[in-house]
């Protein structure tokens, strides 16, 4: 089948539909399914955009609300993840995922599907080291802390996925997995993007909690955006055992939705003919989801994965085939994901704004429908019975900085103890918090779409040697003084096109690029942010991490 997946989108649907119009009329068949990596935008009017961590002059309406009101129908099914701009009380609604308008899908926090019997998976947020052990305690309306840390990853997301044993086709991040750049044309990256070099020599771009998901799911593709640039990759996995083919990883991540930029590029995806063409749950993972239960935790206290170290009863969360036919049996051997999307918010109307519409924590009755199928817990309804329980022991407090210790802190004074994890590397630097690559980024010009935050002062505590993400690599992959010159055509340079030559029908098509008359703003952006190597005024885009 046909799919298309996109980058960075920030609310532009009209004009990603419209390329895949062209696409199509231009191509060989229509495009079966749309994959969005991130800052989608789910705006539904107001209130939403005072959710999204960017500042006023960037909150723009875009065209989502005409797909949510029913006015517009996306034209093909769409499945999207969250990114760091987001219209985040939205998606909270959705914690386990949910149409957020009709055949638009959100994956949830975390979530896998399944279409034409493809394996789709995905991880919604960026990594943030002082917040990844926190539970998901935020909730609307956000103080300027918590509208940052609801969209970082967090430790039991990650948990969840690696209770994963079954093949995984395509996995969704926003962020990159940390060290994937060494298995691609990394000389043309930097050559693109100068500015990541140090993180790059340093092995500290990108989230190490997806590259421990990349180590552990192996999936055909995995897909991203964020860094706003087109990015392939090949990783050769090792063979589990002796005598096993090992698999490989297909990484493509794609630049933001922009004129003349590659935010776009359609794959041909093997697929099952017998399956359906609907869009179905995946019976490994709402089995593991009713496993890990007990493991809801909505407080911004640290705490550890469970593991096999002598302190849990249990740590193997797995879904067993006694209990996946448990669940099956719960869900009358109906996978089908039920088209029960409803309004739960009042939609943008351009002729009459409400500037000061009321933020409001709402429980989705996709989420209740949900929940009480599976017989799991909401994770709103927990996060509102521990609001009622601290009003009535008098101890309530506005979500205080306490509990998140975002970036508009100081630094982390948790401890990040690293014991409960496989493998350490203390000269390791972390990535400057990511907070958020873009979110410290200012912008010279004001009319850009695209989001940004202020900047910052906070200095996130080192979590990376927290991961086995560092392997032995090749001596090629060193980053050395020249990286930034010569030609893609050398040694080095040719891992691209060892993607494309791995599946001429994967990665050899040419991109698509939005085409309007619309200009790329000429002005440089400014930088206000400690790890600036990053995300240097010498990229066009109009902030770096959106």
């Amino acid at each position: 089948m046909r799919v298309a997946v996109a980058g960075c989108c920030h609310g532009e649907l009209d004009k990603i539909y419209e390329t895949l119009a062209l696409a199509e009329r231009r191509g060989p068949g229509p495009v079966d399914l749309l994959l969005c990596c991130g800052d989608f935008q789910a705006v539904r009017n107001e209130a939403d955009l005072r959710c999204m961590a960017v500042p006023p002059k960037y909150r723009h309406m875009q065209t989502f609300y005409r797909y949510y009101s029913g006015e517009k129908k996306a034209p093909v099914l769409t499945v999207f993840i969250g990114g760091n701009h987001e219209a985040s009380n939205h998606l909270q609604e959705l914690p386990y995922g949910g149409w957020v308008a009709p055949n638009i899908y959100y994956l949830g926090l975390a979530g896998v599907v399944k279409y034409r019997g493809v394996r789709i998976g995905g991880i919604s947020g960026i990594f943030k080291s002082h917040d990844y052990r926190k539970g998901h305690f935020e909730y609307p309306p956000y103080n300027p802390s918590t509208i940052r840390s609801i969209y970082h990853v967090r430790n039991i997301e990650v948990y969840k996925l690696k209770q994963l044993k079954q093949p995984i086709d395509i996995f969704l991040s926003h962020d990159w997995p940390r060290s994937i750049y060494h298995y691609g044309n990394k000389k043309q990256l930097l050559k693109t993007k100068s500015f990541f070099r140090q993180e790059v020599e340093n092995n500290t771009l990108g989230s190490p909690a997806a590259s421990e998901l990349l180590e552990h799911l192996k999936p055909t593709y995995w897909f991203s955006a964020h860094l706003h640039v087109k990015f392939a990759a090949l990783m050769q996995h090792q063979a589990a055992e002796k005598g096993q083919t090992a698999k490989a990883t297909k990484f493509l991540a794609l630049d933001k939705c922009l004129p003349h930029r590659d935010f776009l590029q359609v794959l041909e995806i093997e697929h099952d003919p017998s399956a359906p063409d609907y869009l179905e749950y995946d019976i490994e993972w709402l089995t593991i989801l009713k496993a890990t239960n007990n493991l809801i935790n909505v407080t911004g206290s640290l705490w550890n994965m469970p593991e096999n170290n002598g302190l849990h009863t249990k740590w193997d969360y797995s879904a067993t085939e006694e209990a996946m036919k448990e669940v099956l049996e719960k869900l009358n051997h109906d996978l089908r994901v039920p088209c029960n999307f409803s309004v739960t918010a009042a939609c943008y109307d351009p002729n009459k704004p409400q500037t000061q519409m009321q933020l409001v924590h709402r429980i989705n009755p996709q989420t209740t429908e949900f929940c009480a199928q599976l017989g799991i817990t909401d994770i709103n309804v927990s996060l509102q019975k521990a609001k009622e329980e601290h009003h009535l022991c008098g101890e309530y407090e506005e979500q205080d900085d306490v509990e998140s210790n975002d970036s508009g802190g100081d630094r982390s004074e948790y401890n990040t103890d690293t014991s409960a994890l496989s493998s350490i590397n203390p000269d390791e630097i972390m990535l400057d918090e990511e907070e958020e690559d873009d979110d410290n980024i200012v912008s010279a010009h004001s009319d850009s779409n695209t989001p940004s935050i202020e900047p910052s002062s906070n200095q996130g505590s080192d979590f990376s040697a927290s991961f086995s993400d560092i392997r032995i690599l090749p001596g090629s992959m060193i980053v050395s003084s020249d990286d930034t010159s010569g030609s893609p055509t050398d040694r080095e340079g040719k891992l691209d096109e060892a993607v494309e030559l791995e599946n001429e029908k994967d990665l050899t098509e040419m991109p698509l690029k939005r085409r309007s008359d619309e200009h790329e703003p000429e002005q440089r952006k400014k930088i206000k942010r400690r790890n600036q190597a990053i995300y240097a005024a010498i990229d066009d885009d109009d902030d770096d991490d959106a």
